[in-house]
């Protein structure tokens, strides 16, 4: 049974917050993606240096992912990568990121041209960029370099990351994001790339301030592997831990960790990239209850799917949509049966 009057928002990047997205359509009219705009990587960084916008690559997946007709032409024109290669710029590029630049180009707003792909993708769902500034992230690392830009963020062979921030201290949060945060009934935070998508965002302090307010239910989709570059070495209380690090102690409410165990030999194949997969254990349960926060064990992840090979990016065990969903759905039961009492 469809609902109408929840407002769930999902805050993350063009994978993992569209993949709660997909599963949550199914169920909810009042849906708001706030999505990650900083990468400079493969094709995304070309167009962004010369159209002088933010990122498109992650609203373009969104965009695309959650087209009402998938199979329609648009969204697969959108996603198609052009052959080229002769020419290193143009080979691989996502032709959806440069519609996007095009369009920004003539309505002279970032934001315009996602509302008109959106108007013709006939999408139930508000999809926001977390800023219309066309700005980078930086990190400090463990022993104190700094770091400009989401590639070298993510780069391997460096320090750990110690904290994200945002390159120009003056740019801002998109003003609808902050709202529909304000006004959500439900906001999931994740899953994707800890720090170069889901605290991309949070690094905006309008974004972080306005979860803190919100009177939402406050659930973080925590990750199913680690990701070499970031999170080498991670478990799970150290994910929840670097979103509160953010956030606040007692600001969230759940984390979903994936209790469904991958094959061996998938295990294996992720293994070999040095990808580790996160299970739960007591121990890690007892750290995050130690945290204030609730963790909701589920089969969530994709685990029949298998390794798959993506374009210049690193692949993980993503969530399936629909698992992910009823989970949310139980999780929203739960507190609204606590609230009648």
């Amino acid at each position: 049974m469809r609902q109408s009057g929840t407002k769930v928002v999902s805050i993350g990047g063009g994978l993992g917050a569209v993949q709660i997205m997909r599963g949550m359509q199914g169920h909810f009219d009042n849906l708001t993606g706030i999505i990650a705009v900083t990468d400079t990587g493969r094709s995304t960084g070309i167009v962004r240096e010369f159209a002088q916008i933010p990122a498109p690559g992650d609203i373009r997946n969104a965009l695309a992912t959650l087209a009402l007709d998938d199979d329609s032409l648009l969204p697969r024109l959108m996603q198609h990568r052009i052959a080229a290669p002769g020419d290193p710029q143009l080979d691989g590029m996502a032709f959806g990121n440069l519609f996007i630049a095009a369009l920004t180009q003539m309505s002279g707003s970032f934001v315009r041209a996602i509302e008109q792909i959106s108007e013709v993708l006939k999408l139930r769902a508000s999809i926001y960029p977390v800023t219309e500034e066309n700005t980078h992230i930086c990190a400090e690392l463990v022993d104190g370099t700094i770091v400009e830009q989401e590639f070298n963020v993510r780069r391997l062979d460096k320090a750990a990351i110690k904290r994200i921030f945002v390159q120009n201290p003056e740019a801002t949060a998109y003003q609808p994001a902050v709202d529909a945060i304000l006004d959500a009934d439900l906001i999931t935070i994740g899953p994707g790339s800890l720090f170069t998508t889901v605290i991309a965002c949070l690094a905006f302090k309008e974004i972080s301030q306005a979860i803190r307010d919100s009177k939402a239910m406050k659930v973080y989709v925590c990750n199913t592997t680690t990701q070499p570059g970031q999170t080498d070495d991670y478990t799970l209380s150290d994910h929840v831990r670097q979103v509160i690090s953010y956030l606040g102690i007692g600001v969230l409410d759940y984390v979903v960790l994936n209790s469904s165990h991958p094959s061996d030999e998938l295990m294996k194949l992720y293994a070999r990239e040095k990808v580790d997969v996160l299970l739960p254990t007591s121990h890690e349960i007892h750290n995050i209850l130690t945290m204030n926060v609730q963790p909701k064990l589920a089969d969530v992840a994709d685990t029949k799917s298998g390794k798959r090979e993506l374009w210049q990016k690193q692949d993980t065990i993503r969530h399936n949509p629909e698992l992910i969903a009823n989970t949310l759905m139980e999780l929203l039961g739960a507190g609204a049966a606590v609230a009648e009492r």
